[in-house]
C-alpha cells in the first residue's frame, strides 16, 4: 500500500522534497532562458533539429505533393487545350471574315464601276445579278435574276463595265437568259475604232473569242485595234466596246483576212451586269441566215447575216465561209 502511494504521488509534493524540487527546476529553466537569449544555444538546436527532420517532413509530404502537381497539370493541359481550340476557331473565324470583305471589297469595286458608267454614259439601266452560268457545249449564256416582271424584254443588249456581254435571250416571270458575244450562235455589227471598217463579230466554239471571218484582204486592219458597236441594226447602241483584236491572219479561202478578238466584257468573271433601257427596238426579228449559192466563178457557196435594221436599210453583209449555226433565240 505504501509503495503504490509513493508512485502515485505528484511531482511537486507538499512536503520539502517537492519543494527543493521546484526550485531545482525553476533555476534550471531561468539558467537555460539566460544562455539562450545570450548565445542563442537553444535556436541552434532547434535549426539543426529541423535541418535533420525537414527530409522526413518532404518524404512525408512527396504523395501529397504528386497528387496536387499532378492535377494542377492536368487542369493547366486541358485549360490551355481548350485555349487552344478557342484560338484556333477564331482563327478560321476571322480568316472567313477576310475573306468575305475582300470579297465584298471586290463586289463594291465592280458595281461602282458600273455605276460610274451609267453616270458617264447617262444611260437608263437596270442592274442584274448573274445567278447562273450555262456553259455547255457550244453554248455560252448567263442566268440573270430580273425577268419579265422587272421588265426585262427579250433583245436587251447587257454590258458590264468593261464592254458588252450579250443580249437578252429568253425572258421568264422572274429570270431571264443572256446570250452571250462569245456563244457560236451570235452576232454583233462592229467597227474598228482606227480605221472606221465596219463588219460583223460572231462567237467562237472555245467561247472565249470573237471571230471576224469577212474583213477584206485590202483592209488595215492591226493586232490591238479596238472594236466598238456600229449601231447597225439598231439592236446595240453605237460605242460600246466590244473586243481587241488578237490575231489577223488570211482564211482558208484566200478571199478575207481572219482576225480574232478578245471580248472587252469581263465574260467569265463579272457578277453584275446593266441591262440596257429606251434603245431603238428592230422593226422584227432578224432574218435567218441564208445560203447565196455557189458564184458564177466556181467560188464556194457564201452566206449572208440579214442584219435586224428597218426595211428600207437592210444590209447584207457576206462571209467567207459559213456562219455559225442560228438559232431561233439568235438576236443581233
Amino acid at each position: 500500500m505504501a509503495r503504490a502511494r509513493d508512485e502515485s504521488s505528484p511531482l511537486f509534493a507538499g512536503n520539502a522534497a517537492g519543494t527543493l524540487r521546484l526550485i531545482f527546476y525553476l533555476a534550471l529553466a531561468a539558467v537555460l532562458m539566460v544562455l539562450d537569449q545570450r548565445n542563442g544555444w537553444l535556436w541552434r538546436l532547434r535549426y539543426n533539429a529541423a535541418a535533420v527532420i525537414e527530409p522526413v517532413y518532404r518524404l512525408a509530404g512527396l504523395p501529397a505533393s504528386g497528387v496536387r502537381t499532378l492535377s494542377v497539370a492536368f487542369a493547366d493541359r486541358q485549360r490551355l487545350t481548350e485555349q487552344n481550340q478557342r484560338l484556333r476557331e477564331d482563327l478560321l473565324l476571322a480568316n472567313a471574315k477576310l475573306n468575305r470583305m475582300a470579297a465584298v471589297a471586290e463586289q463594291n469595286q465592280r458595281l461602282k464601276e458600273l455605276l460610274d458608267t451609267q453616270h458617264s454614259l447617262e444611260l437608263n439601266v437596270q442592274l442584274a445579278r448573274v445567278i447562273g452560268v450555262d456553259l455547255g457545249a457550244y453554248r455560252y449564256q448567263l442566268t440573270l435574276n430580273v425577268g419579265a416582271r422587272d421588265g426585262v424584254k427579250p433583245g436587251q443588249p447587257v454590258i458590264d463595265a468593261h464592254g458588252v456581254m450579250g443580249q437578252v435571250k429568253e425572258v421568264l416571270p422572274t429570270t431571264s437568259v443572256v446570250m452571250l458575244v462569245t456563244d457560236p450562235a451570235h452576232a454583233i455589227p462592229v467597227v474598228i475604232q482606227r480605221s472606221g471598217l465596219r463588219t460583223v463579230a460572231y462567237g467562237s466554239r472555245d467561247g472565249d473569242q470573237l471571230t471576224l471571218p469577212n474583213i477584206p484582204l485590202a483592209a488595215d486592219v492591226r493586232v490591238g485595234d479596238k472594236l466598238l458597236t456600229s449601231g447597225i441594226g439598231g439592236r446595240f447602241p453605237p460605242g460600246f466596246p466590244v473586243g481587241e483584236i488578237r490575231a489577223v491572219a488570211p482564211a482558208p479561202t484566200g478571199m478575207f483576212q481572219l482576225a480574232r478578238a478578245q471580248p472587252a466584257a469581263d465574260i467569265d468573271r463579272s457578277e453584275d451586269v446593266l441591262l440596257l433601257h429606251d434603245q431603238a427596238e428592230p422593226d422584227g426579228p432578224p432574218a435567218p441566215l441564208k445560203s447565196a449559192g455557189p458564184s458564177s466563178d466556181g467560188a464556194p457557196a457564201t452566206t449572208g447575216t440579214v442584219l435586224a435594221v428597218p426595211a428600207s436599210k437592210k444590209i447584207t453583209m457576206p462571209m467567207a465561209s459559213p456562219a455559225p449555226a442560228a438559232s431561233s433565240g439568235v438576236q443581233q
